[in-house]
């Protein structure tokens, strides 16, 4: 007799051993969810929220994320902070260097669409202009808990993802 349990993603589970049979989208999914790398990318007061989040306090690292410092061994993009046009180029040049499948958080109302900053002739109306934006945090600054539901939304999209999407 087969347990079938289509929610939780396990297609079988064989009654009197551990054996379960799960899909393969669910096994992968399950895998990049439950360890997000994200590259810290802090331009302005919104990088001391996330650094907060990181700290003790909020402690990150028990929801399997611990953040990188290098593009090559993150999947998660965290843009905080007021994007200038001279930056811009560096956040397109660190996004394209982290592996696939990869995703981008802007976090704070410059990261999301320029902030007070908006009307200056040198600043980036949004990152979603340079790179993909998965979610979005609202906020100046937003506060840590709003990145930890950031980042649990995100664990729900991969969670719902394909291999085929990427």
């Amino acid at each position: 007799m087969a347990v079938i349990n289509r929610a939780a993603g396990i297609l079988a589970k064989l009654p009197g051993g551990n054996i379960a049979i799960a899909g393969i989208d669910f096994l992968f999914n399950w895998a990049r969810e439950s360890s997000l790398y994200p590259l810290t990318f802090g331009l302005k007061c919104c990088a001391i929220e996330m650094m907060a989040t990181a700290a003790a306090r909020y402690d990150l690292d028990r929801m399997g994320v611990m953040f990188r410092a290098t593009p090559r061994q993150s999947d998660v993009l965290i843009v905080s902070g007021t994007v200038t046009k001279k930056m811009a180029p560096v956040l397109r040049r660190l996004y394209d260097q982290m592996p696939e499948p990869r995703w981008v958080i802007a976090m704070g109302g410059c990261a999301v669409a320029g902030g007070p900053f908006w009307d200056s002739y040198n600043v980036v109306q949004g990152a979603d202009n340079i790179v993909p934006v998965d979610v979005y945090i609202p906020g100046c600054p937003p506060r840590p808990e709003q990145l930890i539901d950031a980042l649990l939304k995100l664990q729900e999209k991969i969670h719902k993802a394909s291999i085929k999407d990427g």
